[in-house]
């Protein structure tokens, strides 16, 4: 009896001490910067990592993608992980001088977005959103297209919508309104919306989602959701801000598609590993993501493959 009690104590104590180099092994800080939409899901994934591996400060700052990316290129900052809410962000700006890859790990769709306070909100539907918004005593806002994917998606989204309702005039009708409620990145503008200084905004599904908001389902013909639209969506093109200043590039409509990637300089590499794994990981991470209404689209073709990380490859596949 006493053999086996001893040799539970000592099974124990392996596994006591297993259990802490592990979690010594994964400590110092991680920064991320990650797209606004991302804000609330990120912070469920990191409080569960942090249950794992509770010596890891997590340290993570939202803004737009495009303005998260600049500060990598343009300032300098030190970043573990970029987490963008458009994997294009990634491929056009960091790769392959500041990266070698990403994970396309999550989709979304554009909705409009409002609450109970709303003016017009008792009338508004899926079929009459694009005249409500017009009303002269209806103000909406959007995000800056120079700084979020939202932004310039929300360009895209209006273009589509000329088409398919039929309306010429309307996407110039509507860049022209409100400019003043225009702000860095979508979630900026949730404080105008619960102040009421404005009553709808171009946002996506799962912002609505996560804040329990109200918002109406726009056709799959113009949320840019449905990857089987994808020629439609190519339709729709607009103009932002390039790499360097005074150069301007062009984005096209497609299905959206969130990226993530590690720098290469990244600081702690280590932690920035076991974080996308298990960020990316269906169980866990992934699980979160969806709760927040953000599905998965986990595995999907890389055409940096080759240049994963071993521990990371299952979270994709070969191909464009």
């Amino acid at each position: 009896m006493k053999k086996i009690v001893s040799l539970f104590i000592l099974c124990c104590f392996f596994l006591c001490s297993f259990g802490q180099t592990k979690q010594a092994n994964l400590s110092g800080e991680l920064i991320i910067f990650h797209a606004g939409s991302l804000s609330v899901p990120l912070k469920e994934v990191a409080a569960e990592f942090n249950k794992i591996y509770p010596n890891v400060k997590i340290l993570m700052e939202s803004a737009g993608s495009v303005a998260s990316a600049r500060k990598i290129t343009d300032l300098n900052r030190p970043c573990d992980i970029l987490a963008s809410a458009d994997y294009a962000v990634i491929d056009n700006m960091l790769i392959p001088q500041y990266a070698d890859w990403d994970i396309k790990f999550v989709t979304n769709e554009m909705a409009i977005v409002y609450h109970d306070k709303s003016r017009m909100a008792a009338k508004i539907n899926s079929k009459n959103w694009y005249e409500i918004l017009l009303n002269k005593d209806v103000a909406f806002g959007r995000s800056d297209p120079n700084a979020d994917p939202c932004g310039y998606r929300t360009v895209l989204t209006l273009q589509l919508a000329e088409k398919f309702y039929k309306k010429p005039g309307l996407v110039k009708s509507y860049l022209s309104k409100d400019e003043n409620y225009i702000r860095p990145k979508e979630v900026d503008l949730l404080g105008l919306l619960e102040s009421n200084s404005i009553d709808y905004i171009f946002l996506y599904k799962s912002v609505a989602i996560q804040h329990q908001l109200k918002y109406i389902s726009l056709p799959d013909q113009i949320n840019l959701k449905n990857p089987a639209l994808t020629g439609q969506y190519a339709s729709a093109k607009t103009e932002i801000n390039g790499k360097e200043p005074g150069k301007k590039e062009v984005v096209k409509g497609e299905p959206m598609i969130y990226g993530v990637t590690m720098l290469k300089n990244a600081p702690n590499k280590k932690v920035a590993i076991a974080f996308l794994k298990f960020l990316l990981t269906k169980e866990k991470g992934m699980k979160i993501m969806e709760k927040d209404g953000q599905p998965s689209v986990i595995p999907m073709p890389n055409p940096n493959y080759n240049k994963l990380p071993a521990e990371l490859k299952s979270f994709a596949k070969p191909g464009k």
